[in-house]
């Protein structure tokens, strides 16, 4: 064989060699969905979730930031720096690549005010092109500020450019009963997370939905004490686990995505 045979033969070998680089699946939100020690008594979902997937075969990255909207996590424009460390969304779109996977949950600090000296993030309600312009205390700046649906389409049409797979999940419930019902979010930030997905082909998990039925079968009392901090939002370890057990149920029923290839076989 000359040297040349060689060298192609080599080259071939090496190329069928290598394995492919393995899809990533992105896990972006609020405090509701970031990881945490396992003593911290606040903990999010996304950090339970990782543990459902074959790593061998996909890289699943928890991006979440406590505090952060679906305004922000765009803007990065926050009241503590250290909340910019992996680059917000900016950061993910620099490594974004197709066939990659974005799943996402924001909500609950989208009602927090649009205008502050404390956040600055919030978002107008609903999924309309409304907007208005605020002074933005930390940067000094003007600032249009667009509704809650405008900034998760955005999020998608972004996934999408890149022939990612867009995830939106409706936000968890909070720890607030109505009789024996805990109150769905279904007429406003769920109801809107799904509009957003109808509207552009994004999968959608109904997580808020999920978690209430099972919190209703739970009981208030079960409920309040092992599943919620005293604060009424943030799930406790429990709570993550049972929220991450969903999650992993309803990815094996998405009918528009793989990302069910990429579980474990035992779950």
């Amino acid at each position: 064989m000359n040297v040349k045979a060689f060298t192609l033969t080599l080259l071939c070998y090496l190329f069928m060699a290598t394995p492919s680089e393995k899809p990533v699946l992105y896990l972006i939100g609020d405090s509701t969905v970031a990881g945490a020690s396992a003593t911290n008594p606040i903990q999010g979902w996304g950090g339970k979730l990782i543990s459902y997937f074959d790593e061998s075969k996909i890289n699943v990255q928890n991006r979440a930031v406590s505090g952060i909207s679906s305004r922000t996590y765009q803007t990065a424009i926050v009241h503590e720096p250290s909340m910019l460390k992996n680059g917000m969304w900016k950061g993910i779109m620099a490594q974004l690549k197709a066939d990659d996977f974005v799943m996402m949950q924001f909500g609950h600090n989208d009602e927090s005010p649009v205008a502050d000296t404390l956040r600055m993030r919030g978002s107008l309600k609903g999924t309309g092109d409304t907007s208005i312009i605020v002074t933005n205390y930390f940067t000094k700046q003007k600032e249009t500020v667009q509704s809650y649906g405008f900034y998760l389409k955005k999020l998608v049409s972004d996934i999408q450019s890149r022939k990612a797979i867009a995830i939106i999940c409706s936000p968890v419930p909070k720890n607030k009963w109505s009789g024996k019902h805990i109150v769905r979010n279904n007429t406003d930030y769920g109801k809107w997370a799904k509009e957003v997905a109808e509207q552009t082909g994004a999968c959608f998990i109904d997580l808020n939905q999920l978690m209430a039925d099972q919190y209703d079968r739970l009981g208030q009392a079960e409920v309040t004490t092992a599943y919620f901090n005293a604060d009424g939002v943030h799930t406790t370890q429990a709570g993550a686990e049972l929220s991450a057990s969903l999650l992993a149920s309803a990815i094996k029923k998405l009918k528009q995505s793989n990302l069910k290839s990429y579980l474990n076989p035992n779950q």
